[in-house]
């Protein structure tokens, strides 16, 4: 994987890389592989992980077709309101 440095802003580059890291699941195949996984334990996990993905996609699925209410999103101290930040634009 490349990273383009620019301006002498290592800071920013590491920042991307970790990123496409983080997306590309290197640190949860890095941590899984850690330590021996049993077969069996890996299966359990696996299916939990689906079960995990398959609630996901019906909860949103849910939410597209109006059957439960979108959940509120919840601000960061110091942040602005989602208001002041398009009035300022």
């Amino acid at each position: 994987m490349q990273v383009l440095v620019r301006d002498n802003n290592v800071e920013q580059a590491l920042r991307v890389l970790k990123k496409r890291l983080q997306r590309e699941g290197v640190f949860r195949e890095m941590k899984l592989r850690k330590y021996y996984e049993k077969p069996s334990e890996a299966r359990v996990r696996q299916k939990a992980e689906a079960v995990r993905r398959s609630r996901k996609t019906a909860r949103k699925q849910a939410i597209r077709e109006g059957l439960i209410a979108e959940p509120k999103r919840q601000l960061r101290p110091g942040a602005r309101p989602p208001s002041a930040a398009r009035a300022s634009l």
